[in-house]
């Protein structure tokens, strides 16, 4: 399998989606799809998870993913199959990636080059999405919602009665 991204497993829709993306939902096997920073690349997704970073579960060990992507108005547009690739730290697409990954990365602390030494010392992912499918979009998006329900959470708190100064008379 070759790392370059072919052209024909995309569409004008899924490019000019992916130009404007900073973030996108990426579900990995049956898992939920989760909101990740990402980088447009070279014609594809880049993401970074680990240690330190976002947590991306399964993306780093997985082949393929389902990427969603948003509109200006905050609703899907599109979402299409995606091959997942992982970068080698020291691997020619590691070294021409990760400083173009790194210099959008947002509240970094320490300048590119560090940044990226600590992606590979800290063992973090750097993760290729790259299109490999026809995107549903269009006619082909369901008409009903696809709104789950929230998922539980550990920091999930009972609410309680407020704290009152002083004695509230009732009519």
């Amino acid at each position: 399998m070759t790392d370059e991204v072919d052209a024909s497993r995309s569409t004008p829709l899924v490019d000019e989606a992916m130009k404007k993306a900073a973030v996108a939902w990426v579900g990995v096997g049956d898992g939920p799809a989760v909101a990740l920073w990402c980088v447009p690349l070279e014609g594809s997704l880049f993401v970074v998870s680990g240690p330190g970073e976002q947590t991306a579960p399964g993306l780093a060990d997985a082949a393929t993913a389902r990427v969603t992507l948003r509109g200006d108005h905050g609703g899907r547009i599109v979402t299409w199959p995606a091959r997942v690739t992982r970068l080698a730290p020291g691997s020619p697409q590691w070294e021409t990636s990760a400083p173009l990954v790194a210099a959008k990365r947002l509240n970094a602390s320490g300048p590119t080059a560090d940044l990226v030494a600590r992606w590979a010392a800290d063992g973090c992912a750097l993760t290729r999405l790259a299109p490999d499918g026809p995107p549903d979009a269009g006619d082909a998006l369901p008409d009903t919602s696809l709104a789950a329900e929230p998922r539980g959470a550990a920091v999930v708190r009972a609410t309680r009665k407020p704290f009152r100064l002083h004695r509230v008379r009732r009519r």
